[in-house]
């Protein structure tokens, strides 16, 4: 028998903690912390690898936040890939309702897929080991348990829940005993000596129709508000979307909380969840210090990315995206460059770098949430050079990709093509535009960029006027849905 597998991606999240590489609209799930591709990518490759004799794999199932839809598309695009659909959360309301989407959406045509769910940020190293684990893992929920990854422990971590382990069965499966909270060092000791604790991954298997009948028991709360929501979605090609107002109505909890931690607890429920160990070099990158433990090390423990020099330091990890960065005489540091900001912490300390975006946020900074460079469904654009009345970015169009028909009504424009044909709507006329040609577009003109061409359009803008906030846009016609 063919065992029908559907990945559930979950691409929520703002990755605080990996300031200031991560923001909340470019978040650690689509970042590229080593390699070419990001987590996100990885994340959608590793389960499409799960196919064999008897399981199917389908395309994957993404649950996402309205914001990174295009983000979403774009990185699947790249691996020639797409998604089956893509779930967008209309407010945050945690693991277990986003979970339930997905397994109403499976079901949605009378199907009853295994669902193979796993966070989007998380990392491993050994891909062999990982594959045949989650396909042990799929074969043991065909049979109706809920399956969950436990990461055998290679040291007393006090950052992760445990799973507490009864005897493995035959096939190496075992049944989970107990959900333990976080716990000290000298209890993690004592976890990690005892060998029956593993670390609670957030990557669980099971049939879509099973979580939803476990939810339905353990929280009819939130199955009957989640699935009131789902009723009344809109779809829009492979875009989901929930009912706003009364997705807004469904309580936040955790898969764990709703529904995994209740199992063990409560035998005589019916529902049984068994754990399978996987032993793959797993990371979930929470931290800059997660990120130096993955990382390759030179002999005195440093790690790097990008153009970063060491003089008479160990054990530091310097992550440089724009320039060159000179570390000299340091122990257990992260230095983290972005063209607008410099993270320096200890690593020991590096769980409190949210506590940076917190703050950000609450003076109402821009830097928690945008990078300089600015990702839009049509491309990026970068802000080079501000100042009194004037600002300069450099745009990138992506091809046959158009900006909206808009106008300004504080600032003129100034575009000098610098590679790439550009089809540009100035007023009541329309240019084509080649490299090094430029033109002007006055304050208040209806204007729109295209690009016409198969190769990446970029273009430098000059704006000058007296107020030049993103929010100066009247938007006539885009193609991506944007009234603002």
């Amino acid at each position: 028998m063919k065992h029908s597998l559907l990945p559930v991606i979950m691409a929520g999240g703002s990755g605080t903690r990996l300031w200031p590489l991560s923001r909340a609209l470019y978040p650690k799930q689509f970042l590229v912390l080593q390699g070419n591709q990001s987590l996100f990518q990885q994340a959608h490759l590793r389960l499409q690898a799960l196919g064999s004799d008897d399981i199917e794999v389908s395309k994957p199932c993404v649950v996402g936040n309205e914001e990174h839809r295009f983000l979403v598309l774009d990185q699947l695009r790249e691996l020639k890939g797409e998604p089956s659909s893509l779930l967008l959360e209309p407010v945050g309301r945690n693991t277990a309702p986003a979970v339930t989407l997905a397994a109403l959406q499976a079901t949605a045509d009378g199907a009853d897929p295994i669902l193979v769910v796993t966070p989007a940020d998380q990392t491993v190293t050994n891909e062999a080991a990982y594959t045949e684990a989650l396909q042990k893992a799929v074969r043991a929920a065909a049979n109706g348990d809920i399956v969950i990854l436990g990461i055998t422990p290679d040291r007393p971590e006090t950052g992760f829940g445990y799973i507490r382990t009864a005897q493995a069965d035959a096939d190496g499966v075992r049944a989970v005993a107990a959900f333990v909270e976080k716990p000290n060092l000298e209890t993690a000791k004592s976890y990690v000596a005892d060998g029956g604790y593993f670390w609670n991954s957030g990557m669980f298997v099971m049939k879509a129709s099973r979580w939803l009948a476990a939810l339905a028991h353990f929280r009819p709360d939130i199955a009957k508000a989640t699935s009131e929501s789902f009723a009344v979605r809109t779809t829009d090609a492979t875009f989901v979307r929930p009912g706003k107002a009364e997705f807004a109505n469904v309580p936040s909890e955790s898969v764990d909380y709703a529904v995994m931690e209740q199992c063990p607890s409560k035998p005589d429920s019916g529902f049984v969840v068994r754990m399978v160990p996987l032993d793959a070099g797993w990371s979930d990158l929470g931290a800059w210090d997660a990120v130096w433990q993955v990382s390759e090390h030179d002999a005195k423990g440093n790690a790097s990315q990008g153009d970063a020099l060491f003089q008479n330091s160990s054990n530091t990890l310097v992550h440089a995206t724009s320039r060159l960065v000179a570390a000299v005489g340091l122990d257990n540091v992260v230095v983290v460059e972005t063209p607008d900001a410099v993270l320096v912490a200890d690593r020991n300390s590096s769980q409190d770098v949210k506590k940076i975006v917190a703050t950000l946020d609450s003076a109402s900074r821009t830097e928690g949430t945008l990078h300089r460079r600015v990702h839009r469904p049509w491309g990026w654009y970068d802000s080079i050079d501000s100042g009194p009345r004037f600002q300069v970015k450099r745009i990138m169009v992506k091809p046959k990709a158009s900006l909206s028909l808009q106008m300004h009504h504080h600032r003129a424009e100034h575009w000098i093509v610098v590679s790439g044909t550009a089809e540009v709507t100035n007023g009541d006329k329309v240019l084509m535009l080649s490299e090094n040609q430029s033109t002007y577009i006055p304050l208040g003109t209806v204007h729109r960029l295209v690009n016409p061409g198969t190769i990446p359009l970029e273009i430098i803008e000059v704006q000058s006027g007296s107020y030049l906030g993103e929010d100066d846009i009247v938007r006539f016609q885009d193609n991506y849905g944007r009234s603002a």
